[in-house]
C-alpha cells in the first residue's frame, strides 16, 4: 500500500475504474454531496466498494483538481464536480449547498494580489443564509430571519 499523501509532489495516480465511477457520479449531480452521499450513489454501480475507498479517492480527485472540495465550514466535507470558478450558497440551518446563481465577479484575485504580498493561487466564495425550504418550514418570508 502506498502511504504517500495525494498532495505530495511527484505522486502520480492512474484513473482506476472505481475512481472514474466516483468522478462520474459527482459530475452527474449539482447537489454538492457529502462523502457519505457519494458512497451511496457509487454503491448503485459498485456494490462492493467500501466507504474508505470512496474517501481516499475523493481526496485524490480533489488533490488532482478533478473535483472541488468544499468546506470545512460545514460539519461534513462536500464535493463539487464543477471545478470552474463559481460561488456557493450554504444553508446554516440544514447544511444544503448549491451553486450561487451568478458569474464570477471581476478580477478578485488580481485586486487582492495588488494589495498584498501573497502569491494568490485562487479563491472560494461562499454565501451563507437560510434556504427556501428552511424558511418555509419556519414560516419566514423574504429576507426576514
Amino acid at each position: 500500500m502506498n502511504s504517500k499523501s495525494p498532495f505530495e509532489a511527484g505522486q502520480t495516480y492512474r484513473m482506476t475504474h472505481q475512481r472514474q465511477v466516483i468522478l462520474d457520479e459527482i459530475r452527474k449531480v449539482k447537489t454538492h454531496p457529502t462523502a457519505d452521499e457519494v458512497y451511496e450513489m457509487v454503491r448503485k454501480r459498485l456494490p462492493r466498494i467500501s466507504l474508505g475507498t470512496v474517501y481516499r479517492n475523493l481526496e485524490i480527485l480533489s488533490a488532482r483538481g478533478l473535483i472541488q472540495r468544499i468546506g470545512p465550514a460545514s460539519q461534513q466535507m462536500r464535493f463539487d464536480g464543477d471545478t470552474k470558478d463559481h460561488y456557493h450558497l450554504r444553508c446554516v440551518s440544514c447544511g444544503r449547498v448549491e451553486d450561487a446563481p451568478m458569474i464570477s465577479v471581476g478580477d478578485l484575485e488580481g485586486a487582492v494580489r495588488n494589495r498584498s504580498d501573497y502569491s494568490i493561487m485562487g479563491h472560494r466564495l461562499e454565501f451563507v443564509g437560510i434556504c427556501p425550504a428552511c424558511k418555509r418550514d419556519r414560516g419566514l418570508h423574504g429576507d426576514k430571519l
